[in-house]
């Protein structure tokens, strides 16, 4: 019988697919905040995930057998990528990164990253129970 990571973990390999964009791209914030005219971005999480979950449900799970394949993997998750709105006023610089905001932001999505690790660990610590007999 054969089994695939879609059907041991479900959305949860794709959502830590999406924390760790999420987690690039704030990081980039918190490095880019002294560039003039940097943008701040973050990650519509919802959004992506349901990007993801609609492309698990469709089987459109495609693979890469060459590396001039197109990647279409993250189809999708650009497409919740956004400006974080400016909480801070224009320094004249036009850069709107507020580093407590992409700080807490960063921390928040460790901790959720964390928490699916946790979850997924869990998943595969059952699967180790039911192959050694236990």
């Amino acid at each position: 019988m054969a089994f695939s990571t879609a059907s041991m973990f479900g959305i949860h390999e794709h959502a830590l697919k999406v924390r760790t964009q999420r987690a690039e791209l704030l990081a980039s914030n918190i490095a880019n905040a002294d560039t003039p005219g940097y943008k701040a971005q973050d990650l519509d999480f919802k959004s992506a995930l349901k990007n993801a979950q609609e492309s698990l449900s469709s089987g459109t799970n495609i693979a890469r057998t060459n590396v001039k394949h197109i990647d279409i993997g993250n189809i999708g998750t650009d497409s919740a990528i956004m400006f974080r709105q400016n909480y801070q006023p224009d320094t004249g610089d036009g850069n709107t990164v507020d580093v407590n905001i992409e700080r807490m932001a960063y921390m928040q999505n460790t901790l959720e990253f964390q928490t699916t690790i946790e979850f997924l660990n869990g998943k595969i610590n059952g699967l180790r129970k039911v192959i050694a007999g236990e």
